[in-house]
């Protein structure tokens, strides 16, 4: 019997996957559950045009994460903290700042999306990077000065 995943089932598959089971494992347990649905053809043609609507709105989603690639790449963050000698920094920057600064200048970025591998404590320049979409990274230049 061939049905089609409504979620997750470990052993199984994942949602909407197109799969064969023994027709009692189907009838008696998937379908009553609502894990899944019988394969029909009007039910197949529906899964193929929701799969298509998916892709394209994963491809927009890419040229537009490339777009704000582009313009994230063009951008500076000035950061001026109090430092004490050497110019270490008596807080530092963290993730959440950047994420903030990004924000106060009309980006959308979470902070979990800025990769920084550990706060920033010391004045200078610093290369992060900002995963925006799967495969599309963006370099931001983040410029720390020691305040007087």
């Amino acid at each position: 019997m061939k049905i089609i995943l409504k979620e997750d089932i470990p052993g199984l598959g994942e949602k909407g996957e197109v799969k064969d089971v023994a027709p009692g494992y189907g009838r008696n347990l998937l379908i009553p559950r609502g894990l899944a649905v019988e394969a029909t053809p009007g039910r197949l043609r529906e899964l193929q045009q929701q799969e298509q609507v998916l892709e394209r709105k994963r491809e927009r989603l890419k040229e537009e994460s490339l777009v704000l690639a582009e313009r994230l790449e063009q951008m500076e963050i000035r950061f001026r903290m109090a430092a004490g000698e050497g110019g270490r920094l008596f807080g530092s920057v963290t993730a959440a700042d950047i994420a903030a600064e990004l924000h106060k200048l009309g980006f959308s970025v979470e902070k979990k999306k800025v990769i920084l591998e550990e706060p920033i404590k010391a004045a200078g320049r610093y290369e992060i990077t900002v995963k925006l979409h799967s495969g599309v990274k963006a370099a931001v230049a983040v410029e720390v000065e020691a305040e007087d």
